[in-house]
């Protein structure tokens, strides 16, 4: 053992890259579930000493303890969002809010694909994308049956409307929560920076979407006048319910919107939201719908990255990438984009996130915040919306495609490519000419 900890100890930064890249294979295979592997790495980085076991080193905080490399901004973020939605759903209120909207429509196909699409985007923006699209196929499928039209284009339309969405806030994506809590950016810096491009991209998207699926969207007048005529009333199961869990969702956004004057972490206002609505709830009930695999997948990656960024592997990558561009922010900005948008069309884009952000972190402490200022929007851009580019580009493909399949339409893997290869490039494309005329010009 005493053998294996010198070698370690001789090449660091090879052993803890070669971990980190294992287990991005791994993930990327998915035969193995990833909490698994991004435990089992953990627990492989702890004992090899890239990572340290203990939390004091004569008398003094050890930085290298493995606590130290979980984000915990990150972590209450996502579990406390999580209680939240998960109360807020039962009620039946987002259920509500889109059979309105579809009654709207009057059964038109083209403008239920274009009301799907923002409702789903604009939802994303505040609930995670899984618990997303989990509310809108039950509606989507019954829709679509009523019309007796496919409901391919409509889910193609969700699933990238949703991830499109999903990109203009801080809790919108995971990757946002990341990127937020190492570049110590608010909700209101993403909103301020984000909100605006990405409603072009969705404008741009769903004008894609009704080009490309108008010869399939059409319905019988008959059947139209049926969901016209939706019947609504009993959608919410629960009003004291709702009127609870839209208060204080409402109230932690707010708070997240006032950061920069209560000066109070937006970690610390969900926690508080989640709490207050636990009161009024059995708290064993509501933690089984906390999704425990993504929480510890989480834990687990961090302290795998962790080793990369103790041994100086991180710094080492920030190095690379300034030589590389010989420090010109504009190129440096345009490689995280890019590269993003298509590494995250292929591997899961949390990972990808997770192990970039340090990075930008040493890029910034070499060339200072108004160099990676623009860095960070860039890595956001490119994560959140490369996950389009294929069926397992994000999480919220894969639920929607598992569950097309059990309704008798699967989403085939090439078919959804070659829509996701155009949105991805249109939406890099648009996110290009917006950086470099806000930031880099």
């Amino acid at each position: 053992m005493e053998f294996i900890h010198q070698f370690v100890n001789a090449h660091n930064v090879a052993v803890s890259a070669g971990l980190l890249l294992v287990a991005y294979i791994f993930i990327a295979l998915e035969k193995i579930p990833k909490v698994t592997i991004a435990l089992l790495g953990a627990v492989i980085t702890i004992i090899l000493g890239l990572v340290s076991q203990t939390k004091t080193l004569e008398g003094l905080i050890n930085p290298h303890y493995f606590v130290n490399f979980v984000d915990f901004n990150v972590i209450f973020l996502l579990v406390s969002m999580m209680i939240i939605v998960s109360i807020s759903t039962r009620s039946g209120v987002f259920n509500y809010i889109a059979n309105e909207l579809l009654k709207l429509t009057k059964g038109h196909p083209i403008k239920v694909l274009i009301t799907l699409a923002v409702f789903t985007a604009a939802v994303s923006a505040f609930l995670d994308n899984v618990t997303t699209v989990i509310l809108i196929m039950p509606i989507t499928f019954s829709i679509a049956k009523k019309l007796d039209i496919n409901p391919i284009p409509f889910l193609i339309a969700e699933i990238m409307s949703s991830n499109i969405g999903g990109t203009s806030t801080l809790i919108g994506d995971p990757p946002n929560i990341i990127i937020g809590s190492a570049g110590g950016l608010s909700f209101m810096d993403f909103v301020k920076e984000l909100t605006g491009v990405v409603a072009v991209i969705l404008i741009v998207a769903i004008i894609f979407f009704v080009l490309c699926f108008k010869k399939m969207l059409k319905a019988d007048k008959e059947k139209m006048a049926e969901v016209a005529k939706i019947d609504n009333s009993k959608t919410i199961t629960d009003f004291n319910l709702m009127y609870r869990s839209v208060a204080v969702l409402a109230l932690v956004i707010l708070g997240f919107v006032l950061h920069d004057i209560i000066h109070i972490e937006t970690c610390i206002i969900a926690m508080l939201g989640a709490s207050v609505l636990l009161l009024f709830e059995k708290p064993t009930d509501i933690l089984r719908d906390v999704e425990w695999n993504t929480i510890f997948f989480f834990i687990g990656l961090f302290i795998i990255i962790g080793g990369l960024e103790a041994s100086g592997g991180i710094k080492l990558m920030a190095d690379w990438v300034l030589k590389v561009t010989e420090g010109s922010q504009t190129a440096t900005t345009m490689i995280i984009l890019w590269a993003s948008g298509i590494i995250s069309g292929i591997i899961d884009n949390i990972p990808y996130t997770a192990t970039m952000a340090p990075m930008l972190v040493e890029i910034e402490k070499a060339m200072g915040e108004t160099y990676a200022y623009p860095l960070w929007w860039a890595l956001s851009l490119g994560a959140c919306l490369g996950g389009n580019m294929t069926i397992i580009g994000a999480a919220a493909n894969v639920i929607v495609s598992e569950n097309a399949a059990k309704e008798g339409h699967p989403i085939q893997f090439m078919k959804f490519m070659k829509y996701g290869v155009m949105v991805v490039f249109l939406s890099l494309a648009i996110s290009t000419v917006y950086l470099y005329l806000k930031f880099l010009r």
